[in-house]
């Protein structure tokens, strides 16, 4: 008898059951970013700000590597749990938790070796150097616990256990915001100490889910003898795995483009930068978190051909999504001056971050209508639109919008190139749904 993992008879109750939990867990790993720069700020030190915000490009390159087998994984796990074959849910599971450790550990070599023109690249000069070299160098040597992180958090909610994953996501970023503070002001270690708290929340949550996997999970498996899997489904992982990865690729060459830009305009405006973006992450993670959230459903209801309640659940999650972005964009544009203030005292810093913070939340509802019709793609199956979406806003076109609008508008056009790149880009996803699944709301012919 067919057992099944969702119940799709009540499909708003089960979207929110599934998505809140990713949605916290998001929101609990947001603070511990935030923690991060804020205990770093209150050292006064522009330059420390300045230095810890040049490695975010790290975090979304080792973020992009987790999520080739997070996402690509979890988009095949759920069809297949759609299917009720368990047992090439166990191979997937396997497959992903080893591939996951061993891709970090290839990557942490030459982020060691080649340390100091990688911190140039990021766009490190010589007076922030000194202060994103420890942190960069700690940060690349946990970088398997950084990839391995994205694994069980996403896999486990293919299998409904959203608010274990949670748990254990937020029970890292509590250990992460009990640990700054210490490390970074007590002992005196700085941008060191940031990262060491860092890279102690990732361990936290990388055993507690290990721990969950082993002890509750009906349907993944870390037994390495069921780390095998066939071509199809590695060409299957892969295919959706490294449209995740090249999203995250994208954004983190644009973060190191942005920094460079910024770089004749000193040191202040690339810390008010980082503010910013860290700021602005209360938007994207809700975003993400809810897009995300329906990824299991979506897939669960792809892969038993269910296309009337599957685009049923996307045109609710569409109006909710918008809506919700619109709020939290407005509120964050009337507060602007007064966030960017929590963190750093200075004039000219909290100038620079209000209107950056404006003109980066403008585009919010446009960015969620992207992250919602990526998320349908992946979950599908559908690699190409899920690839052309991936490399849209924050990638080839957020980077071609910003070199025209630097060109033609210098500083003014750096601030307002987001927002249009957010709304080309829901203009392409827009079209891309309409082509893959037609007009009708069901599979589009061929």
């Amino acid at each position: 008898m067919e057992q099944k993992v969702f119940d799709t008879s009540r499909l708003r109750s089960t979207y929110f059951a599934q998505a809140l939990p990713v949605v916290l867990g998001s929101v609990v790993s947001l603070i511990y970013n935030l923690a991060d720069t804020y205990f770093i700020a209150q050292t006064g030190d522009a330059l420390l700000v300045a230095g810890v915000s040049l490695c975010s490009p790290v975090f979304i390159l080792l973020m992009a590597f987790g999520n080739i087998y997070a996402q690509g994984g979890s988009s095949l796990i759920s069809r297949l749990l759609g299917k009720n074959d368990r047992a090439g849910v166990r191979r997937v599971s396997a497959f992903c938790f080893y591939a996951a450790i061993l891709t970090g550990l290839l990557l942490a070599a030459p982020m060691l070796l080649f340390h100091r023109p990688l911190l140039t690249l990021l766009g490190a000069s010589g007076q922030t150097l000194p202060y994103a070299m420890p942190y960069y160098c700690i940060l690349a040597a946990g970088a398997p616990l950084v990839v391995l992180n994205f694994i069980h958090a996403n896999l486990l909610r293919c299998e409904g256990q959203a608010t274990l994953s949670m748990l254990g996501t937020s029970g890292g970023a509590v250990l992460n915001i009990i640990l700054d503070p210490i490390f970074i002001s007590l002992f005196g270690w700085g941008a060191a100490g940031a990262a060491i708290a860092t890279l102690c929340g990732y361990l936290f949550t990388n055993l507690f889910l290990l721990v969950v996997v082993l002890r509750r999970s009906s349907c993944l498996s870390v037994d390495c003898r069921r780390a095998h899997i066939s071509g199809d489904s590695l060409r299957q992982i892969l295919g959706i795995g490294v449209t995740a990865a090249i999203a995250n690729l994208a954004q983190s060459a644009s973060l190191i483009l942005m920094n460079q830009f910024l770089l004749p305009y000193g040191s202040e405006k690339i810390a008010a930068l980082g503010i910013v973006l860290k700021i602005n992450m209360v938007v994207q993670m809700v975003l993400v978190g809810f897009s995300f959230g329906g990824v299991p459903l979506f897939g669960y209801l792809y892969g038993a051909k269910d296309f009337q309640k599957l685009h049923k659940l996307l045109r609710f999650c569409l109006r909710f999504l918008c809506s919700l972005a619109l709020g939290i964009s407005a509120l964050l544009f009337l507060l602007a001056p007064q966030l960017v203030r929590l963190f750093i005292d200075s004039g000219s810093i909290v100038s620079d971050g209000a209107a950056m913070l404006r003109w980066q939340t403008a585009g919010s509802p446009f960015a969620a209508v992207v992250l919602l019709l990526t998320c349908l793609f992946q979950a599908a199956g559908k690699a190409l639109p899920a690839l052309l979406l991936s490399l849209s806003r924050q990638g080839v076109i957020f980077i071609a919008v910003l070199a025209a609008a630097v060109f033609i508008a210098q500083y003014q056009g750096f601030l307002a190139a987001q927002l249009t790149a957010d709304l080309l880009s829901a203009a392409l996803a827009l079209l891309l749904y309409r082509r893959a699944f037609g007009r009708g709301g069901g599979e589009a012919a061929g």
